[in-house]
């Protein structure tokens, strides 16, 4: 006992001394007798909202997911609702995806809501994030949270907390909220006397709404028409858009869908694949080898809650390749915008959104089509935040981030990978029709638009001593900067966190009126970006690369994104 901190003990202890239960009064001894490292990661901090809200590993502690520090954080979240509208009726949704205690923590959070006089707003079955986002705003709630940890490992579970708008919450509500829970020092100041009778469920009928709204998006009826029979193979992977991505291509018109079945049914422990991330080509595995059987056009998967979405389609050596997420924004936001504009759909008002990690191709495509795209902090709810603030009086066509998540429309506030993977099967229907492979208009793209080319590192560093070497990574970015890369100078350093600019030539320093992360990019002599971020979620440092080129003749496809591929390998040895 004498190794730990005493003030990690001192917060273990006082677990030890409160009301929780005796399973995890018993967890807690056999940390401190028999594993100092893993009670240090579990006290040593409080879990914080960060760009996915609160997400951690499940067990006991202030730094782990469980019922007390669930229930901590919705009384304190409880507290700011009723400070900030006072005298109204307060609703709140809530719904989970399929992870373990998914339920136990939903129930947890209901009961604590009603407890505090708050209407609930509860989702009867697991649905997806997307839903849950639309829920707010149709049920005129003024929060909403999903018990989620997204694309984390199974260990892991979480908590988004959504404001009136549909979004999850931003400056100053996320500190506010802290700042709330932080104040409870003990189980003791959680209400937990919750009245059952103030929870109103919400049933299947919701879905069909969720779809109607979905289905005014589509914009390609008659090709979908003529390309009904596509086939088309989707995994839930193991998460909870089994339902609702099969009957949303259904709404939209799509008859030959296939789902995988060993991934089809909900299950937390998500036994056929390493991580349940739809960025990892591994986790696709079976969906792909459905996909070959049946000779798919598209095969598509989503995380366990159902916000990202993953798209492959054969190439042109009828191989299936995985887009990665800058390629299916880039074909989205470019099969959108033309088509509005083939249907006089294009207003004046019209703009995109784009975060500052993500292609700038999407950049690129927009100002082609004449209209703004606004570039915001990485983490969905900035594009959301961006929404609120032109509601009324701007258009919000779509937007998207990397990470494998897309937006189309504003009825969600949220990444929605329900409507995205009806979107990307309309695209795809809509460029068969005209004898064109997904391939063949990037091409056209990248010869129209430039032809970029993105590539992730993303490199984990766990517990206290892992937060503590990506500070001091970010740290040496910041006092020592690179000067050149990959044999490329060093031409502009933008500092997100101080809101400056840095031109290492002339010394020269900008500061921005800009909003501030924890982010540093720098912008290289021949047109590469690399960023460097630590992941608001997951115990990762994360670095970004970005090069581009052009080309005149779309046959030369391959031949130029091979050069590319191996410009980002140079750049990826920086950093490894």
């Amino acid at each position: 006992m004498s190794s730990i901190d005493p003030s990690i003990l001192k917060k273990a202890e006082s677990w030890l001394a409160s009301s929780i239960d005796e399973e995890s009064k018993a967890s807690i001894r056999q940390l401190i007798a028999s594993n100092p490292t893993e009670l240090v990661d579990s006290f040593y901090q409080d879990l914080e909202f960060g760009t996915g809200g609160l997400r951690g590993l499940m067990g006991v502690g202030t730094n782990r997911m469980n019922v007390y520090t669930v229930a901590m954080a919705t009384q304190g979240l409880a507290n700011y609702l009723i400070a900030s509208f006072p005298g109204e009726k307060i609703k709140v949704a809530i719904t989970h995806d399929s992870r373990i205690n998914n339920t136990l923590f939903a129930k947890t959070t209901a009961d604590v809501f009603t407890a505090n006089g708050i209407e609930v707003m509860y989702f009867r079955e697991m649905r997806p994030t997307p839903m849950l986002s639309f829920a707010v705003r149709h049920f005129g709630c003024k929060s909403g949270v999903m018990i989620t940890a997204s694309h984390n490992p199974k260990e892991y579970n979480g908590y988004k907390a959504y404001w009136e708008d549909g979004a999850q919450v931003v400056a100053p509500h996320d500190t506010n909220i802290i700042k709330e829970v932080q104040k409870i020092t003990s189980f003791e100041q959680v209400n937990w006397n919750k009245q059952d009778e103030l929870i109103h469920y919400i049933e299947e009928d919701f879905d069909a709404i969720y779809l109607e709204r979905a289905k005014e998006l589509s914009l390609s009826k008659d090709a979908i028409k003529a390309q009904k029979s596509m086939p088309i193979v989707f995994s839930p992977i193991h998460g909870a858009s089994g339902k609702m991505v099969p009957a949303a291509l259904k709404a939209f018109g799509f008859e030959n869908i296939q789902v995988v079945k060993e991934q089809a049914e909900p299950d937390g422990n998500f036994p056929t694949v390493i991580y349940p991330n739809p960025e990892e080509a591994e986790a696709l595995t079976l969906a792909v080898a459905l996909g070959q059987k049946v000779g798919a056009a598209l095969v598509l998967a989503c995380d366990p809650d159902g916000d990202r979405y993953a798209a492959v389609v054969p190439n042109e050596l009828g191989e299936y390749e995985l887009l990665n997420g800058n390629q299916t924004g880039a074909l989205l936001v470019y099969y959108l915008l033309s088509r509005r504009k083939e249907l006089g759909l294009a207003k004046s008002t019209d703009f995109m959104v784009n975060t500052i990690v993500t292609t700038e191709l999407i950049n690129k495509i927009a100002e082609g089509f004449g209209i703004p795209c606004y570039n915001v902090l990485t983490g969905f709810k900035n594009i959301a935040s961006i929404i609120l603030q032109k509601e009324g009086k701007e258009t919000f066509i779509a937007g998207g981030e990397e990470s494998f998540g897309f937006l189309v429309g504003d009825f969600v506030r949220d990444k929605d990978g329900v409507s995205a993977c009806a979107l990307v099967a309309e695209a795809v229907a809509y460029y068969k029709t005209q004898g064109k492979t997904v391939f063949a208009v990037l091409a056209e793209v990248y010869q129209r638009f430039g032809f970029y080319k993105e590539a992730l590192i993303s490199v984990t560093k766990k517990g206290k001593d892992g937060a503590e070497q990506i500070q001091q990574l970010m740290n040496q970015f910041r006092t020592n900067p690179p000067v050149e890369m990959n044999g490329s100078a060093v031409e502009k350093i933008y500092d997100v966190k101080n809101a400056s600019i840095h031109y290492p030539k002339t010394q020269k320093v900008e500061v921005l009126n800009l909003d501030k992360s924890n982010v540093m990019q720098f912008y290289l002599a021949d047109g590469s970006k690399i960023s460097a971020r630590p992941s608001g979620t997951e115990p990762k440092i994360k670095y970004y690369f970005s090069v581009n080129t052009t080309i005149s003749n779309t046959d030369d496809y391959r031949k130029i994104e091979k050069v590319l591929l191996e410009k980002l390998e140079g750049l990826k040895t920086y950093f490894s």
